[in-house]
């Protein structure tokens, strides 16, 4: 078993009766419990993207365990929330995260990457409940979202769609084109969350293509745009849940690659780099 929680899952239900701070303290509990997976995963498939995986986990858990309108028994309700991960090769987190809020058996973990295994290095939508979009090829999420987005004003179900893109993902030029037609469009169902952790593969990303000023450029293309520690569960929730203000959001969310290891953190070469059984041990007392 590569997940443990001891507590009761709390749903977004649950959550929302909370009071910020016991709210915030739940969500990091289970963060903890993700980061852990997310290691030992890794560790056993020998394969991955443990920095970025890191960086996006306090996100995913807000999402999924304090935002996110689903149902597990239901994974293809007409009326869910959609969630798509663009970066997907961070998968780790995204099945860590699923298996605790009980779309997958968290009994499949440790198969993560291994042949045969539905929990492919990135996800795979017909293969894993929960899993939207089958995600990877970078640039492909946000116009997957924008036409979530666009299907819910149609349909009349009202839905939300969110999605995370990679910062450096963002030197794709199909986000753009993207983000124009949903500024266009006035989608406020529509939620980007830019993992802003300033790494990709080889490099800073200001030294590969700069970025900045990230929010600046958003807000051109005619979106609501905010920056935000995305560490900071109370913060991240407080963005997702509050009233839209008829343009679709963008939160640049400011991240630290490899977040909660203290030797991986900010350093480029965690992209996709396996931890040893030495540091695979040190990384889980950091994260107890």
């Amino acid at each position: 078993m590569s997940l443990e929680f001891s507590a009761e899952v709390p749903t977004p239900e649950g959550l929302s009766n909370l009071s910020p701070s016991d709210r915030a303290a739940r969500l990091s509990d289970i963060a903890r419990a993700v980061r852990r997976s997310v290691v030992r995963m890794i560790d056993s498939a020998r394969a991955g993207h443990i920095g970025g995986d890191l960086s996006v986990t306090d996100i995913l858990t807000t999402l999924y365990f304090g935002v996110l309108k689903l149902d597990p028994a239901e994974p293809l309700a007409p009326g869910r929330d959609r969630f798509i991960l663009s970066k997907g090769h961070c998968a780790a987190a995204l099945y860590s995260a699923l298996a605790l809020r009980g779309f997958i058996d968290p009994a499949l973990l440790p198969t993560f990457m291994k042949p045969l295994s539905v929990l492919n290095g990135h996800p795979n939508r017909r293969k894993v409940a929960g899993v939207e979009a089958n995600t990877g090829p970078l640039g492909h999420g946000l116009p997957i979202a924008v036409g979530s987005a666009i299907a819910s004003c149609l349909s009349g179900r009202n839905w939300q769609t969110f999605v995370v893109t990679g910062d450096g993902e963002l030197q794709e030029g199909s986000n753009w084109e993207a983000a124009m037609s949903a500024g266009h469009r006035g989608l406020d169902n529509l939620c980007v969350i830019v993992d802003r952790n300033r790494l990709q593969q080889g490099a800073r990303t200001e030294d590969t293509n700069r970025l900045d000023p990230l929010t600046d450029k958003w807000a051109a293309f005619g979106w609501e745009a905010v920056e935000v520690d995305g560490h900071d569960h109370a913060a991240l929730y407080e963005l997702f849940t509050r009233p839209r203000s008829g343009k679709p959001l963008a939160i640049v969310a400011n991240t630290l690659k490899g977040k909660g290891v203290s030797f991986i953190e900010d350093r480029v070469e965690w992209h996709h780099k396996v931890p040893s059984a030495e540091q695979v041990a040190l990384a889980l007392e950091e994260l107890r």
